[in-house]
């Protein structure tokens, strides 16, 4: 009877606010950044094209919201892409596993890049191997290779996953991955 009143008095108004955090998303064209980022806000997909500029889109979890700032990958806006990363206290880089390889050697190049940059070589890092449904998709042991991520990353947080627009699930348990590498620095932050 005491718990029931106790619980009662307790539990009373809103629960508390999710933590809120602010992303920067890079990738190729055609890499599969805006389909993925829909699919999980649950928009449609039919009629996307490739990202002009940038976007922002909210992206709701149980334990989090997600604020994701999409950079177009087009070689005129890649230029660009540092300018957009203050403020960030994370990274989703999306590649096109079954892209050519000319393609995946400007992803890698782009990724190394990007895991070196002043303001983003400190931050988790959520790498999706996009378009796994593709019959020439390269594994993640594959891009994890030839990425040359083990020796690059050493010392930094990230995660590498498959994803494919059709297993949005998998794609949602990559998030909530990265979604505890920021409650984990977060964490970190706060000690003294």
């Amino acid at each position: 009877m005491d718990y029931l009143c106790f619980r009662t008095l307790c539990c009373k108004g809103q629960p508390p606010p999710r933590p809120e955090y602010d992303l920067v998303c890079i990738g190729l064209t055609g890499s599969g950044k805006t389909s993925l980022l829909s699919r999980l806000c649950s928009e449609a997909t039919d009629n996307i094209g490739p990202t002009t500029g940038f976007s922002i889109k909210a992206v709701p979890f149980q334990n989090a919201i997600l604020n994701v700032k999409e950079l177009g990958g087009a070689d005129s806006i890649k230029k660009y892409w540092s300018r957009y990363y203050q403020g960030s206290q994370g990274v989703v880089f999306v590649l096109d596993s079954a892209s050519t390889d000319e393609d995946l050697e400007m992803a890698r190049t782009e990724l190394h890049s990007a895991l070196q940059h002043p303001q983003l070589c400190t931050l988790p890092f959520l790498i999706l191997a996009n378009h796994q449904d593709k019959p020439a998709a390269r594994t993640t042991q594959e891009i994890k290779k030839y990425f040359e991520l083990e020796p690059l990353a050493r010392g930094k947080s990230w995660i590498l996953e498959g994803s494919s627009v059709d297993n949005i699930d998998a794609v949602k348990r990559s998030f909530t991955q990265l979604i505890e590498l920021l409650e984990d620095k977060d964490q970190d932050t706060g000690r003294i």
